[in-house]
């Protein structure tokens, strides 16, 4: 498997934000999201396998484990990682840009997936089918970068009733959209959704890797 890099940080963003992990950010990527804050692992990486990934996960010496990208189901060789992580006893959760089908994925995992949205310019590539396979302790993410993201993103959750599938993210991009903003349209709607930040970069910097 191509390999971007491999850290441990305290987890930024879904349900996690705030929990101790291990993150594995697999190369490559099919979209290119004009908000895009790791370009990078478009190309860069090395070829590392299945046991050397775990070796370094065992090194990390912690319980939670995500698996990133760039897109990391573009690499077949990821549903088996995941599911041998999971044999292995670890926590896993895998991020996935939403257009690639994640049925092959262990069930055990929690899927974080991203819904694109206008804003992003990648919007309608979602394979909707992925929606039918969500359990309710995975994640639904729609990154915003305005007004117009939010109402695009509220009109596709009423339309599909995620809120009764699983858990649903509302994030603002950084930089581009106001969180207090985002917040005041969540509460006049009333939505059962959560406020999703990149708590990594109020820590740490928007421009610092591995973090």
């Amino acid at each position: 498997m191509k390999v971007c890099e491999i850290f441990t940080s305290i987890q930024g963003e879904s349900t996690f934000a705030g929990v101790p992990c291990t993150f594995i950010r697999m190369s490559g990527c099919n979209m290119r999201c004009l908000y895009c804050d790791t370009v990078y692992a478009y190309e860069e990486g090395d070829e590392l396998t299945e046991e050397e990934i775990l070796d370094k996960v065992r090194e990390a010496g912690l319980a939670t484990v995500e698996i990133t990208g760039g897109e990391p189901l573009l690499q077949p060789a990821v549903c088996l990682l995941v599911k041998n992580l999971l044999d292995l006893g670890y926590r896993v959760l895998i991020e996935t840009n939403g257009s690639q089908d994640i049925e092959g994925l262990d069930r055990r995992a929690v899927i974080i997936l991203d819904i694109k949205t206008p804003g992003s310019g990648m919007s309608g590539r979602a394979r909707l089918s992925n929606l039918f396979l969500l359990k309710p302790e995975d994640e639904v993410k729609f990154v915003m970068t305005d007004r117009n993201d939010y109402e695009w993103s509220r009109s596709f959750l009423r339309e599909h009733s995620l809120e009764r599938v699983c858990k649903i993210l509302f994030s603002p991009a950084f930089g581009m959209l106001d969180p207090r903003d985002l917040a005041t349209w969540i509460l006049e709607d009333k939505l059962e959704v959560r406020l999703n930040l990149q708590l990594h970069k109020y820590i740490h910097g928007p421009e610092t890797r591995a973090v």
